[in-house]
């Protein structure tokens, strides 16, 4: 019985990972019975080996401390026998469990035979919506009290207390999920699944009722969701929007203050969208002008589900960030109520009707049923069964591939499901909502849909405008890679794979099954040609330049032209069978989309999965469509060999961002654009330019924050000259910079880069010597991910964070998280790039100035983003330090500073006297 059953929750910390030359310094162990601590036990131990820095820095454990602890032989025996008869729990047991068994062997005690649970697949399954299954990261999540990570005694306490937490979590679960669960939990790590079976069996003799926020649809335990009616107040209200500062205070009363910053564009974003003739309104709005309200408040006067407001913003956290946060703020002060839905494509969404077809699936692996047990437990929670809930960095699964879905032509209607399916509901929410919320990736690919997914409106906000160039490229660029496409036709032609799978199902439709088969011997001619093709194209190269792995190269017109006759006779064989292919594609899908009824959920899982390659197949086709045929300016082509030999075909359309070429841009009867830096200096036509627009209006806003008192901008007069040295001087130069700030203050510092190359050349040269020092040191794609590291970031007192890219801008670190920010490079693209001179070249043909009209202004910009990392409330003071001296010396630098702030203190002095300075200003 388990109530009789004894858990040991186990930590250790080591010297290393490896038990046949590293040792323990340190075991913890919480004993839990009847689901309580019912005691506890912790000793260091003397390693008999030096502790390294790195181990220091993470534990806390010095070589020092340990010198008076026992040997592992010492307490050999007492950790076995306390041990025995338990059941041993730790988080990722798989390290703790065999690492410690080899110590007490190598110290005369039996090896471990006990059984044991792993509390890291419990919390995958339980735990669901989590973003990150480390022991610190779900400690902090959870609210359970870590006091030292990394130090046995307290990460066996928190494990402990994590297990008791998820166990609570799995006894209110209904009986029918659990059984489910129980089920599919034979393939996890040693004796987890008994753990689980045991909690199902006493489940079994107490069974409790449904809740009330429940319901079992074909075997299914789903969350009830309902569809909110739109409502709108018809009487009572006076329904004008309130022009005047008086109107406005005695409408926002106490709720929010009243900001004439945020005033202003209230009212002319009421004016743009009920008087202006002007169809494009920009708005440039800093942030701290309250932005967000400044255009939520008045569309909530002229928003109706018949004609909603479209917004668009740059990523999915700021759609969540609008709905959870800015439409639940506005609500509190408009008179008519904002019903906002965030819109995503049918990727996004879970197919149940799929999902439960895999539930009868065998042979599966670890991983496929980890996912299907923690989507069982999802589907408690979430009304709305976007996958994005899951916060999974990656949806490259297959078994993601068989449950997302395909939209609602692809489901069954005669499925018990049917009526549960989250996308239906999605499409219900849609038409009872007057705002629909998006991102600039989803409006750019309304370009690329055969049926639009957004309605026509007479409202359109693009917020955080100035990245909508860069995404409309990013959205409107092809590549394939020959040798993952290769890898994928032959994984898919193995016996009982994929086309063994498609003729089986469709065996009642023979000619069908024929095309199956022909498709499928296609394909491997199609490989075949593209290596011969790709040996002619490599010809041109080798013959005009020396042959560099690892690098882009253009493919120009008059390169191009100097194919050999075969390299043109391959071209017409691989167009001949993409046409061919293309054919028997429409025929498969046409004849399985009008019998889908007549097959299996399972069969149209594989369906499913034919339906995404036949997709890949398209995009390989319209990627060797432009590359070969299309010679008009705007495409850039690149071709790309690593060293082992596999090639890479890019095409980047460089007008993707011009809005009249867009399908989109013309179901809107007015836009606002709205963001931070929208323009160049006093030129504020940078943006709309880019985007092709002429007759627009341009607003700004302006800056509420008082940078004389708040921020500096230091620039060191020994500043090395960022052109002319090498790497290593560059590298040696910041990090020197870096090291003696943080010597003198204590506080978070985030340092900028251009280059990743840079940012790991000076993470390497300082490790070392701020592990010594206790200090962490987070680099951006070598100690973790953004959301990883900024988190980490922002609950520290005094690390030292490397980003470069997505870091400057878009990091929300206000007051005392960032005080001090080090931008290493003026932010120029490197211009040597081909992708990046191709544009420039583009450019100037048109007779544009590609430095002045876009690498400066684009530059400029950035750098402007960078001080808003640092003040983003009137209360916020910080420091920029600027390393690169063409900020002062470059003719154009003037013209960079004008841009900042105009009453932006910007020093250039003496380092030792910055430092002097900064002590100074922060102190205040």
């Amino acid at each position: 019985m388990r109530e009789k059953q004894m858990y040991a929750v186990v930590d250790i910390e080591t010297t290393g990972t490896d038990p046949l030359t590293d040792r323990i310094i340190q075991f913890g162990c919480v004993l839990i019975k009847n689901g309580e601590i019912v005691s506890r036990f912790a000793t260091d131990i003397n390693p008999n080996q030096a502790i390294s820095k790195q181990i220091q820095g993470l534990t806390g454990i010095s070589n020092t401390r340990v010198q008076k602890a026992p040997y592992f032989e010492d307490v050999a025996l007492t950790i076995y026998n306390l041990l025995a008869d338990t059941i041993f729990v730790a988080h990722n047991i798989y390290f703790d469990y065999a690492f410690l068994s080899h110590e007490l062997v190598r110290c005369g005690a039996p090896k471990l035979k006990i059984p044991g649970i792993d509390t890291v697949e419990l919390a995958q399954v339980f735990l669901p919506t989590e973003k990150s299954f480390r022991l610190n990261d779900l400690a902090e999540s959870l609210g359970l009290v870590h006091d030292n990570p990394h130090q046995a005694d307290s990460d066996a306490q928190v494990t402990a207390e994590l297990l008791l937490l998820i166990e609570r979590k799995m006894y209110q679960l209904p009986l029918v999920t659990m059984e489910k669960i129980t089920k599919l939990s034979h393939k996890l790590g040693m004796n987890t699944h008994d753990y689980i079976s045991d909690i199902y069996e006493e489940m079994k003799n107490d069974i409790q009722p449904l809740s009330d926020q429940l319901k079992v649809v074909d075997g299914l335990v789903l969350r009830k969701k309902e569809v909110p009616l739109f409502q709108q107040q018809l009487y009572g209200g006076k329904n004008t929007f309130p022009k005047s500062k008086k109107a406005k205070q005695k409408r926002f009363s106490e709720t929010i203050g009243y900001r004439a910053e945020q005033s202003k564009m209230m009212n002319l974003v009421y004016q743009h969208f009920t008087e202006d003739e002007n169809k494009d309104l920009f708005i440039e709005a800093a942030t701290g002008t309250g932005k967000t309200l400044g255009y939520l408040f008045p569309l909530s006067y002229l928003a109706t589900p018949e004609n909603p407001v479209v917004i668009s913003t740059v990523s999915i956290v700021l759609q969540n960030q609008l709905l959870e946060k800015d439409i639940a703020l506005a609500n509190q002060v408009c008179e008519k109520k904002l019903h906002a839905t965030v819109v995503k494509s049918h990727r996004h969404y879970l197919d149940l009707q799929r999902f439960k077809a895999t539930l009868n699936f065998s042979n599966k692996a670890k991983q496929y049923v980890l996912y299907q047990m923690g989507v069982l437990v999802w589907l408690l929670e979430t009304q709305t069964g976007d996958l994005d809930e899951l916060q999974l960095t990656t949806l490259e699964h297959p078994f993601w591939y068989d449950v997302i879905h395909r939209g609602t032509a692809f489901l069954s209607e005669k499925g018990a499901l049917y009526k549960e399916d989250f996308l239906r509901f999605l499409h219900k929410n849609i038409k009872q909502s007057n705002v629909l919320i998006v991102n600039h990736a989803f409006l750019s690919q309304e370009t690329l849909r055969e049926v639009p997914l957004l309605p026509k409106s007479s409202f359109l906000i693009i917020d955080e405008a100035h990245h909508l160039p860069d995404i409309a490229g990013r959205i409107s660029s092809k590549q394939f890679n020959y040798f993952t496409f290769k890898k994928q036709v032959s994984l898919l032609q193995e016996k009982e794979q994929l086309f063994d799978k498609v003729s089986t199902s469709l065996k009642s439709y023979p000619e069908e099954t024929r095309l199956v088969r022909i498709y499928d011997q296609s394909l491997n001619e199609v490989v075949e040609e593209f290596s011969d093709f790709f040996f002619e194209l490599r010809q041109l190269f080798s013959s005009s330049q020396t042959r560099r792995f690892g690098e882009e190269r253009l493919v120009e017109k008059e390169l191009f032209d100097g194919l050999s006759i075969e390299g043109e006779i391959l071209i017409q064989k691989i167009e001949s069978l993409f046409s061919d292919m293309l054919q028997m594609q429409q025929r498969i899908q046409q004849i399985i989309e009008r019998n889908l009824e007549t097959f299996s959920v399972n069969e149209r899982i594989t369906f499913v999965r034919l339906l995404r390659f036949f997709e890949t197949v398209q995009q390989v086709i319209d990627c060797f469509d432009i590359f070969v045929n299309d010679w008009q300016p705007c495409w850039v082509k690149e071709y790309l060999e690593n060293k082992q030999g596999q090639v890479t075909l890019k095409v980047n359309n460089l007008e993707a961002s011009i809005l009249s070429s867009t399908l989109w841009y013309q179901r809107y009867e007015k836009i606002l654009y709205t963001g931070g830096t929208l323009k160049f200096g006093k030129n504020k036509h940078y943006l709309s330019d880019k985007l092709g627009l002429t007759d627009v209006v341009f607003k700004t806003i302006l800056d509420p924050y008082d940078y004389e008192d708040n921020a500096r901008l230091f620039l060191p007069t020994e500043s090395i000259n960022i052109q002319e040295s090498n790497p290593h001087e560059l590298a040696q130069y910041i990090a020197s910079v870096i090291r003696e700030i943080s010597d003198q203050e204590e506080r978070p510092i985030l340092v900028l880069f251009t280059s990743h190359e840079s940012l790991a050349n000076v993470y390497h040269k300082l490790q070392p010597d701020m592990l010594n020092r206790g200090r962490e040191i987070l680099a951006q794609g070598i100690t973790g991910g953004r959301e990883k590291l900024l988190k980490r970031f922002f609950h520290s007192k005094d690390s030292i964070l490397l980003g470069a890219d997505s870091f400057w801008e878009g990091v929300d670190l206000p007051g005392d998280a960032l005080q001090i920010l080090i931008v290493t490079r003026l932010p120029f693209e490197n211009p040597k790039r081909p992708f990046v001179k191709a544009r420039y070249n583009y450019l100037e043909d048109k007779g544009i100035d590609p430095f002045g009209q876009e690498a400066l202004p684009k530059a400029t910009l950035r750098l402007r983003q960078a001080l808003g990392r640092l003040i983003r409330s009137r209360q916020d003071k910080g420091v920029l330090i600027v390393l690169d001296k063409r900020l002062v010396t470059a003719k154009y630098g003037k013209k960079m500073q004008r841009a900042l702030p105009k009453n932006l203190p910007i020093k250039e002095i003496p380092f030792s006297e910055m430092l002097l300075e900064l002590k100074e200003f922060l102190k205040k």
